[in-house]
């Protein structure tokens, strides 16, 4: 009788098991090796491999309980993350891993090994640049999201769409980390370095109007279901090389707002602009700044063509192929993209799901710099989101924050 009838939590040595005798991977006799390669705090990731022949294929398993806290999670999340990875596999081929096999009695979810591409953040930190990544995040939040929304599905079977895809689970995770305890921290959790402590009070916990406007986009969050979002799309779930993109991790996905996935990616691109002003002292400080600047430029831009083409080609319900309403469900977008990259800012420099960009810079001093530029420009970003429609205004925004806090820092 299989080990693997009923659910436990796998180590590596299951997961070699595993592969030999559930995955039409690899030969019957092929001398398996595992290792445990996850770094994310709730799931487990083994990649398992024939020594002789080098394949490969990477098991994604979930537990009962999450991996840093041990606090009960629903598995549901598993069977969320495999659907949604085949349908975005559908929609935006080449954009995502491959899924060999979905099992819901392990929780596992068997997929292609993308060894040959690199954590975008990590790869951030190193001042690499990648001139295809624009095109092809853009390529993947337009190709998958806007096909999910009732503006292109029969109406009825999007109801059937968000019923399936209810994550509340992972949602609360969100509505708590990202929209919430970062401006009323009432769970304690928030980490804050002791010299922002002060910093943090004023132009957060007691910056009410604020907190209404971040009230307004947890509403939209847990209200909007406009379609079918990634839910979790940092800069750690994107994989790169120099020609290809991978997108990766959807178990928060669920039917939500299309800018938070779009804010995401905008949000997580300025930690790694904010390390390289405060730690660089270098001629490469120019040269990186200006390909993450533009890139932020043409990720709004070509998703704005990309979009409006998709839009005029698939809509298929008859008042939303005015073009009036087309203009109007594009700017909700965009403000909603504003918005969110402000509170991603914000909750990794606040709360207690922090990022390397910022973690790994060593002098203090630098780090409080780099703190605080980047929360008076995601405050810019939440309150002013309904007028920004271009990626030159996020530039201009953050250059003119860092402007004034170097002038101000100076006279200090």
């Amino acid at each position: 009788m299989s080990r693997f009838n009923s659910h436990f939590r796998m180590n590596i040595e299951d997961a070699v098991l595993y592969a030999k005798e559930k995955l039409d991977i690899f030969d019957e006799n092929a001398n398996l090796e595992a290792e445990e390669i996850g770094d994310g705090n709730i799931n487990y990731v083994f990649k398992v491999w024939d020594i002789d022949t080098k394949k490969s294929v990477i098991i994604k398993h979930a537990d009962v309980v999450i991996r840093s806290s041990g606090n009960p999670l629903d598995i549901d999340r598993n069977r969320i993350e495999a659907e949604v990875l085949m349908l975005q596999s559908d929609l935006a081929p080449g954009l995502v891993p491959k899924v060999y096999k979905y099992d819901p009695i392990m929780c596992t979810l068997s997929m292609e090994d993308i060894s040959d591409h690199i954590n975008l953040r990590k790869e951030l930190l190193k001042r690499k640049t990648f001139p295809k990544l624009a095109d092809h995040i853009t390529t993947f939040i337009v190709n998958t999201l806007l096909p999910t929304t009732d503006l292109v599905m029969n109406s009825a079977n999007k109801k059937d769409n968000v019923k399936k895809f209810i994550n509340k689970e992972l949602c609360k995770i969100s509505e708590d980390l990202v929209f919430t305890e970062p401006y009323i921290d009432y769970k304690g959790r928030n980490i804050i370095l002791e010299e922002n402590i002060d910093f943090v009070k004023k132009e957060l916990y007691e910056d009410k109007e604020l907190i209404l406007e971040v009230g307004k986009l947890k509403n939209n969050f847990m209200n909007n279901a406009q379609a079918l979002i990634h839910g979790d799309l940092h800069s750690g779930s994107i994989f790169v090389n120099q020609g290809s993109t991978k997108i990766l991790d959807p178990e928060f996905a669920f039917y939500g707002p299309i800018g938070y996935d779009l804010g995401n990616v905008i949000g997580n691109l300025f930690f790694a602009w904010a390390n390289n002003i405060v730690t660089n002292h270098n001629d490469d400080v120019e040269k990186f700044t200006s390909w993450i600047s533009n890139t932020i430029k043409d990720i709004i831009s070509l998703f704005k063509q990309k979009f409006i083409t998709l839009y005029k080609e698939s809509v298929t319900d008859v008042m939303a192929k005015e073009e009036y309403y087309m203009n109007w469900y594009l700017d909700t977008i965009l403000s909603d993209t504003a918005g969110t990259a402000g509170l991603e800012i914000i909750r990794r420099v606040v709360g207690d799901s922090k990022v390397a960009d910022i973690t790994d810079i060593k002098d203090i001093d630098e780090r409080i710099h780099a703190e605080r530029i980047l929360i008076l420009a995601a405050k810019l970003f939440i309150t002013n989101r309904d007028s920004i429609k271009s990626g030159d205004q996020y530039v201009n925004i953050f250059n003119t924050t860092v402007h004034h806090y170097i002038k101000e820092a100076c006279n200090e």
